[in-house]
């Protein structure tokens, strides 16, 4: 099978989809490279027409897919940092994740929100965020993370097909990672985990960029005669509950590695649905790995030392085995 880059199999995903269904259009500043070069090429093929550029305004953007999407159409937007997304929230969160509960499913805000997310570049507090999680809060809306270019091409298709919104984290870090994809069409339905590594002993539950790190350590772990699984739910909302209690009630112990920030985050809400649904299942203390409550530095050393590592990870796992 062939390999590419996660940035290639999320560009030939929107030229399939664009390809496919004449009302896909692309919107966003600076579209017609994009600013991690993922929709390089798109103008000259589509148009100007279908790949929009957009002045430097994420509200505008989102309140034009939004009535873009009211009346029919199907946009997958760029923002350009997920930081940024905040400016939006009004149109994301009170207007796109209510309007098929508000007018009983008559209509349908069918739209993509693509933007990279994540540390590692150094670039600072206002361009590390990783808010995955406070979309997941608001219901209405969908939120997916996929963490290889497999994931991502075939998790973007099916966005792009929703009839809700989706908002879809892409990882900075994972632009120019490999991996194979096949030739052929393929969806991978939202809302299903994927088991990335089969393990007897621990559970690790881990999301984005975090998954190769979870990898990382249960490569470690093994060397050590500890057998760990990784799960990753690869959407957030809806997340696969079914494939993290299954997993967790086969080996025991539950550690959830993510890059945001601990408090209020995603490894908090997947602690208290196994604490609610499965505590009889559990050999020790749920572990959470996650960024301190800090904002990101922009000094590399420290932005290092605030996002999880494989060593923590593998550490938190021995700490309950």
């Amino acid at each position: 099978m062939r390999e590419i880059t996660y940035a290639e199999a999320i560009r030939e995903a929107l030229r399939e989809e664009m390809a496919r269904d004449e009302r896909v259009f692309i919107m966003g500043e600076s579209i017609n490279y994009g600013l991690f070069g993922v929709t390089a090429g798109l103008r000259d093929e589509f148009g100007a027409e279908r790949v929009r550029n957009a002045p430097i305004s994420e509200a505008s953007i989102v309140g034009a897919a939004l009535g873009a999407a009211l009346t029919g159409m199907r946009p997958v937007v760029e923002i350009m940092f997920a930081d940024f997304l905040f400016c939006a929230m009004d149109s994301i969160a009170n207007e796109a994740a209510k309007w098929r509960y508000m007018i009983a499913g008559q209509a349908s805000a069918s739209l993509v929100i693509r933007t990279p997310q994540g540390s590692g570049l150094g670039m600072g507090c206002h361009h590390s965020q990783s808010p995955e999680w406070v979309f997941a809060h608001f219901p209405g809306l969908k939120v997916v993370a996929p963490s290889t270019p497999y994931d991502a091409k075939g998790l973007l298709k099916a966005s792009i097909r929703d009839d809700n919104p989706v908002i879809f984290f892409e990882h900075k870090m994972l632009y120019r990672m490999k991996g194979p994809v096949p030739d052929g069409e393929y969806i991978i339905p939202l809302g299903k985990a994927d088991v990335k590594r089969e393990g007897s002993d621990a559970t690790i539950v881990a999301t984005s960029l975090m998954v190769h790190r979870a990898l990382e350590a249960a490569e470690e772990l093994a060397k050590e005669g500890i057998s760990a699984e990784v799960i990753d739910p690869r959407t957030l909302s809806p997340l696969d509950k079914d494939a993290i209690l299954e997993s967790v009630r086969k080996t025991g112990r539950l550690i959830i590695a993510e890059e945001a920030c601990k408090t209020g985050g995603f490894g908090a809400e997947v602690a208290a649905m196994v604490a609610e649904e499965a505590i009889d299942a559990l050999d020790a203390p749920i572990r959470r790995v996650a960024a301190f409550d800090v904002p990101i530095p922009f000094s590399p050393p420290l932005e290092d030392y605030v996002i999880p590592n494989k060593d923590r990870i593998a550490e938190a796992v021995r700490s309950v085995v």
